[in-house]
């Protein structure tokens, strides 16, 4: 007698979606079950020594790099995978969510990869997440051109050889998918990103010279790394394609990920293609795990601690000599401004800094970096060719003037800026905005002339919360109080209702953003993410 069919994934409480049997056919929710399967137990063991290891740094305040990975960090004889054609050259990535439009004018903007983003600058509606597939399908199908009944403005993709590279983001391990479920258990969203993505475009993706191309968002351990290769591996033989046709580049953007580095590219070597340093989400991920640090950890606003802050720079050179040392890419960070169409003025000092950001990385190293809009492909990309002109990366510098000790990572008290009261407002201001657009399904957020994603509430909260509980006087003597932050938080409810009007306020999710930003920043107990209560109040 046959063994019973294994039990196929349940569609749950989703509303049916135009041409979502193109992306959720029979065998590419057989592969996302398998995966599922396969690997989902592993998932839920690292969540829980995440938990483990964040008590440990309570307990000790401090890190260091691992004792019983020595021999991998020390052996000078191994490197990552070449890097394929289609990645040689990164010197500037444009980020954004894969909505059609933004798709079509990623693709096209000049950038070199665009990273087609499920994670951050996505919030998960079902919607997004099954359309943003069929908008990936339709793009290298050459399907994808349209015209916005709006505005009645055309989109069309250039020639092939002038897109970008697509490198895709799959959600982070920590967050599921509620409407796919395997014995009424969800499976986790970066599985279903990642295994219909792969499923549907992989084999076209080789045909078209390029490949299956993933950023991994969230790392926090080398363990983490091994179990993203083990289904590479996996995925690779289940559809027929060679060992090493997928790549993969590893956000930087916690604290304890950038004490294992060395690791993370060991445990990928056969599939790693760089390194990329973040900045909201890695300084989010300090006071995540020292909040009860006391005062030397505290942080002060957010748009104060720069890349060339001490404890930031060790990180961004460590991450570069690492990269180069082991023969991967080392991708800086991102430039986030949104060019104002009104105010020549403010583009000027931004454009300026934009440049002055991009040619420090260039010149410490780094083979690459992050823009926002179109508009700054430009600049980033002259900061750049000025260090590399005919060279498509820098990995022959191999940075060996570079030493960083393990308190250098952590040294946020070498800065001498302090927290204050226009920061507290700014992070109120900036949470709840976020957050009502989040709510209503809108991942990438222009707010203040910058694109804000999910990572940039995470700091905003998290700030709230240090400032709070370290007892932080600003400079105009206020305490940090919940009750500040209250009061601060009606204030900012009130503007944004002048702002709007009555109308617009009430067919938004004002109040609801207000008091969950107030929830994830005024609780003792801290959430591990603002997208895991927001995820229960997403609609659809």
């Amino acid at each position: 007698m046959s063994a019973p069919a294994p039990s196929p994934l349940a569609i749950v409480d989703a509303e049916p979606l135009p041409r979502q049997g193109e992306v959720l056919t029979d065998a590419a929710l057989a592969f996302v079950a398998e995966l599922h399967r396969q690997f989902t137990p592993r998932r839920d063991e690292l969540l829980a020594r995440r938990g483990e290891r964040r008590a440990e740094i309570a307990r000790t305040s401090t890190l260091d790099f691992l004792p019983e990975t020595e021999a991998i960090r020390v052996d000078d004889t191994w490197k990552v995978a070449p890097a394929p054609p289609a990645l040689e050259d990164r010197r500037v990535e444009i980020t954004g969510p894969t909505d059609r439009k933004m798709t079509v004018n990623a693709l096209n903007s000049g950038a070199r990869v665009w990273l087609a983003d499920f994670e951050d600058a996505s919030a998960p509606t079902w919607e997004n997440v099954v359309l943003g597939q069929l908008n990936l399908i339709d793009a290298y199908t050459r399907s994808i051109d349209f015209t916005d009944p709006k505005s009645g403005k055309s989109y069309a993709l250039r020639p092939a050889e002038e897109l970008a590279t697509v490198v895709m983001r799959p959600r982070g391990w920590h967050l599921d998918e509620r409407h796919l479920r395997l014995d009424g258990t969800p499976v986790p969203g970066a599985l279903v990103d990642f295994g219909l993505y792969f499923f549907h475009n992989a084999q076209r993706l080789v045909e078209l010279g390029k490949g299956p191309y993933f950023y991994l968002p969230k790392t926090e351990s080398h363990l983490e790394a091994r179990l993203w290769n083990d289904i590479f591996v996996f995925a690779q033989d289940y559809v027929g394609l060679p060992q090493g046709t997928v790549r993969a580049t590893v956000l930087i953007e916690t604290i304890t990920a950038a004490y294992e580095m060395e690791e993370i590219l060991y445990e990928l070597r056969d599939h790693a293609s760089g390194l990329n340093a973040g900045r909201w989400d890695y300084l989010f991920s300090i006071v995540k795990n020292f909040r009860d640090g006391g005062p030397k950890f505290v942080l002060p606003d957010r748009n104060l601690v720069t890349m060339t802050a001490p404890f930031m720079r060790a990180y961004t050179e460590l991450l570069v000599r690492t990269c180069h040392r082991r023969g991967a890419h080392a991708i800086g960070g991102m430039a986030a401004f949104i060019p104002s169409r009104r105010d020549a003025e403010v583009n000027k000092i931004a454009f300026e800094k934009v440049k002055a950001d991009k040619d420090r990385e260039a010149n410490d190293g780094f083979d690459g970096s992050w823009v926002a809009h179109p508009d700054l492909v430009p600049i980033a990309m002259a900061s750049f060719d000025a260090v590399l002109g005919a060279k498509p990366n820098q990995k022959d510098r191999l940075r060996d003037d570079v030493s960083v000790a393990a308190g250098d990572l952590i040294a946020v008290d070498s800065l001498d800026a302090k927290p204050t009261y226009d920061g507290l407002r700014n992070a109120v201001a900036v949470g709840i905005r976020y957050i009502e657009a989040w709510l209503r399904g809108m991942g990438a957020v222009a707010i203040f002339n910058l694109m804000e994603d999910a990572a940039t509430a995470e700091i905003s909260r998290s700030q709230i919360w240090q400032w709070i509980n370290a007892d932080v006087v600003f400079e105009n003597g206020e305490h940090a109080t919940a009750d500040l932050a209250r009061k601060v938080a009606a204030e900012e409810l009130a503007t944004v209702r002048a702002e709007i009007g009555d109308e617009a306020f009430a067919a938004g999710r004002w109040q609801e953003a207000h008091d969950l930003l107030l929830q994830v920043s005024l609780d003792q107990d801290y959430a591990d993410f603002l997208t895991l209560p927001a995820y229960e109040r997403l609609r659809g």
